[in-house]
């Protein structure tokens, strides 16, 4: 029962504000709750808030200042409280930063009220001009969603003038609405696609599970192309039926809008959409009615797991593998397993879905800590793509070039049957590296440890790390020599354009996330693809992702041995993933697809585990490994993150934080370091790493914040804790 405050009492307040303690206030008149989002003065501003409990008691109640006002809004649920606590607990996050996740929406402030908004009509203009066609085309893709003007125009590129314009002949409609409407009701009585047997069986299972109302964690792995998708819809539709709220995540935006059509299709109607794609007006919108029930169903990035949900019975984390689910700036947390921490606080089942599971989801259901449910066959009459290595010590390549002869003639011969090909190659850009014929210097980032990247369809060098761009220059920096700066190395951009030159009628489409600039031009694109409108894909890790291609066969992997450079311990487990993920695009139509995979190295066991298909041998032997090391998910790793203007000060704060260790050796842990970060300086600061490894029952959070509470940090000089890192640059 929500413990109540009569006016003038003490109630502690948690803001979003950095300062990590929950701050007294005064209740106001008419009283609040527990869990009440509040408005409260600080300093000279007002800022948002929670009532977490009672008022510590420690101030004199008349320095004590009244909460400003309580907000129409659905209040926090104890057991969304209860995860913000956990998780920052866990993360090493301070709870003011977890807050903030959880109220990244615009105007929580504002009473309801009604809105001017504008969305697509039924007519059309009587002159269409390309400014109109921009405003049409961004309510067309965007399914009907409403915009304020100063949004929609934005968002077009164009004048609040041209959106305006639009208005008489009806092709934009502009209406008063409620600021916060309840979305369309899902039906999730309507019928779905007809499901396999072992679909069916793996339907069944899931939906017994959510029909259980309690806490389970589902891993259900199917070969790409399976049907994983209906069958974890099959359980959000019991989900829905219970009357209770679910949550599908999705590591790309790119991926929605195809999601999206399916799930539309499954339920007569469109789900709320939660990702940084999303307007204004809609994230209001969505985190109010998430929180009052009026939105059954939310797909979103990873950021949708902290949205407010009323009755949260299922959440779906598809492609689980997939690294984008790692927040790696401000708060640093896992989506995957934060979303299992969620559902366990709230009776929700998980489904943890991929062709390729992580070693960690695949160790928990070695374990039984999670239940596993297979899919070893691909849906309806497509079959799994055969797949192939083209040895390049033995191909004819010139200087300069990465397409193989073998994997040229193959491009051509699907080109002539009318069938599509990919090329994959997980490097963004020209060229990775541009360096002086005359000097030999090679131009690196003037504020990190990083070459600048040639984008040439851009005319711009680009550093990956901080984002700084310049004009690709005519002579070397360094020695003035013209004519002599050189690419080097591959990016999807070259690659394109020796594509062009060997297939000069073939159209050539490049999906890279730095060529779109907005999420719908890239949902427009794939779009385009799909529906054939390009001969020949050239793709990053990008077109991995869940992209369903009908007419693509082919799909050649330009560099099969660039992920397994490096001394990453997860190297071997992302470019089995990868290969496979890229591979499955192959053959998802009538025609058995082949995927060839250009390599030095055919005898690698990594890549000769991806041919054979033995993921479970392949699981088997890297969790062997692991374990023998002490590494995760067999033991335990935290990162400590020092920066410094000058990195004589982060050096030697880290050296002072490995000498006095004692809090960590007592729980048998080791500091590793410390030790310049692989990329040392980024945007002007250099970087300093320690590891600590502990094994895997050690209470290694407690440990660390014993260890790091007496440090003062000096000026300038930030930390940051990484638990459980997934990135070691």
């Amino acid at each position: 029962m929500v413990e109540d405050f009569a006016a003038g009492a003490r109630v502690g307040v948690l803001t979003a504000e950095p300062l990590d303690r929950v701050l007294d206030y005064l209740a106001p008149e008419g009283g609040c709750g527990i869990g009440d989002f509040v408005e409260v003065p600080l300093g000279p501003r007002r800022v948002l808030g929670v009532v977490w409990g009672a008022g510590a008691g420690d101030f004199d109640a008349a320095r004590l200042r009244p909460v400003a006002r309580v907000l129409d809004a659905a209040p926090m649920k104890a057991e969304m409280r209860g995860f913000l606590e956990r998780a920052a607990d866990y993360t090493l996050t301070p709870l003011s930063a977890m807050l903030r996740l959880a109220t990244r929406a615009p105007w929580l402030g504002d009473a309801p009220s009604m809105q001017r908004v504008y969305r697509r009509g039924p007519g059309l203009p009587d002159r269409m001009t390309d400014p109109r066609a921009r405003v049409l085309d961004t309510l067309d893709a965007y399914g009907g969603l409403c915009f304020t003007l100063g949004e929609l125009a934005a968002e077009a590129g164009v004048s609040t003038t041209v959106v305006k314009g639009l208005i008489p002949s009806g092709a934009v409609l502009e209406e008063d609405t409620p600021r916060d409407r309840p979305y369309p009701r899902l039906d999730p009585a309507r019928p779905g696609m007809a499901l396999a047997p072992d679909q069916q069986q793996a339907a069944a299972r899931l939906c017994s599970a959510v029909a259980s109302g309690g806490y389970g964690t589902t891993l259900l792995k199917g070969v790409t192309g399976s049907g994983k998708t209906e069958v974890y819809l099959a359980a959000v539709a019991e989900c829905l039926g219970q009357g209770r709220q679910a949550l599908v995540l999705l590591p790309e935006i790119a991926l929605t809008a195809e999601f999206l059509s399916r799930v539309e299709a499954r339920f007569g109607a469109r789900p709320a959409e939660w990702h940084s794609g999303v307007t204004m007006v809609e994230r209001r919108r969505l985190w109010r009615m998430v929180g009052q029930g009026d939105a059954q169903l939310v797909v979103g990035a990873r950021s949708a797991l902290f949205l407010p949900f009323r009755d949260l019975g299922l959440i779906v984390v598809d492609e689980e593998h997939d690294s984008s689910y790692k927040q790696e700036e401000g708060a640093l947390y896992n989506a995957r397993d934060m979303a299992v921490l969620r559902a366990s606080l709230c009776s929700a089942q998980v489904v943890l879905a991929s062709a390729t599971p992580s070693l960690e989801s695949w160790a928990n259901a070695e374990a039984g800590k999670y239940a596993r449910l297979d899919l070893t066959s691909r849906f309806g009459e497509a079959e799994l793509p055969e797949m192939a290595t083209i040895d390049l010590r033995a191909e004819d390549l010139p200087p300069g070039r990465w397409i193989s002869p073998t994997l040229a003639g193959a491009v051509a011969a699907r080109l002539a049957a009318g069938q599509q090909a990919l090329l994959f190659l997980n490097r963004r850009g020209y060229a990775p590296v541009t360096v002086c014929r005359a000097c030999g210097h090679m131009i690196a980032c003037d504020h990190c440890d990083a070459r600048m990247v040639e984008h040439r369809f851009l005319k711009r060098l680009v550093c990956h790390q901080c984002g700084e761009t310049r004009p690709i220059p005519e002579t070397c920096p360094s020695c003035g020599a013209a004519g002599k700066l050189a690419p080097v190395g591959p990016g999807v951009e070259r690659l394109a354009e020796e594509t062009a030159e060997l297939f000069p009628g073939a159209r050539v489409a490049v999906l890279s996330s730095d060529l779109f600039t907005t999420a719908r031009a890239l949902k427009t694109q794939i779009k385009a693809i799909a529906g054939g409108e390009a001969d020949i894909i050239i793709g990053t890790q990008l077109v991995a992702k869940g992209h369903n291609f009908p007419l693509l066969t082919l799909v050649g992997v330009i560099d099969a041995d660039l992920g397994l450079q490096g001394s990453d311990m997860r190297a071997a487990e992302r470019t089995f993933q990868l290969m496979r993920q890229v591979a499955g695009r192959a053959g998802r139509g009538a025609a058995r697809g082949v995927a060839l995979l250009q390599t030095f190295q055919p005898d690698h066991p990594v890549i000769r585990a991806i041919l054979t298909g033995d993921e479970e041998g392949f699981w088997r032997a890297e969790a062997a490994e692991r374990r023998a090391a002490g590494m995760p998910p067999y033991g335990r790793l935290a990162g400590i993150i020092l920066s410094a203007p000058e990195a004589k000060a982060a050096f030697d704060l880290g050296t002072h934080l490995a000498r006095n260790d004692a809090a960590l050796r007592r729980i048998g842990a080791q500091v590793y370091g410390p030790a310049p970060a692989p990329i040392a300086r980024i945007r002007g600061r250099h970087r300093v790493r320690l590891l600590v490894k502990a094994a895997k029952g050690a209470p290694l959070q407690a440990a660390i914040r014993d260890w790091l509470a007496p440090v003062k940090l000096p000026a300038q000089v930030r930390l940051a804790v990484d638990i459980d890192p997934q990135s070691f640059l």
